[in-house]
């Protein structure tokens, strides 16, 4: 396995936080990935959300990374009281993103299979049976 950190979800304010971060942590993000950067005929992005993020990561340290993303508003507001996060697994490979995903998501619920992304990486996202959310991808294109 290459990397596991934590994904958090913001109600619009992830860029503004991560700058935060990024001010204590030191660093420079490796992706930022905006609504719009994604948008087509399949997902449409309204106006409001466009500039919103999609996907930022901060590496922190050696082997961790800190992620997170805007929850668009269709989807309803992040209840800023409650665990807001997913734990993230960057596999080394597609069959042991399968693999590790398949195996958790056992018992659980998945939000979204694993498979190609909009954003071009693979991955999916699932609450384990005991209500842990977990995004598993991976950016190799080896299978």
């Amino acid at each position: 396995m290459k990397t596991m950190g934590p994904w958090i979800n913001f109600n619009g304010n992830a860029e503004e936080a991560f700058n935060f971060y990024k001010s204590v942590f030191g660093g420079e993000f490796t992706k930022i990935i905006r609504f719009k950067d994604i948008a087509s005929d399949e997902m449409p992005v309204n106006e409001k959300e466009a500039d919103k993020i999609m996907t930022i990561v901060l590496p922190i340290g050696k082997n961790n990374v800190l992620i997170a993303n805007d929850v668009p508003e269709f989807m309803g507001p992040v209840n800023e009281k409650e665990n807001r996060s997913k734990i993230f697994v960057n596999a080394e490979s597609r069959e042991e993103a399968d693999r590790i995903f398949n195996e958790l998501a056992a018992g659980g619920e998945v939000e979204g299979p694993i498979g190609e992304s909009p954003w071009g990486s693979y991955g999916g996202m699932f609450r384990d049976k005991y209500g842990i959310e977990w995004i598993v991808e991976s950016d190799s294109n080896a299978d």
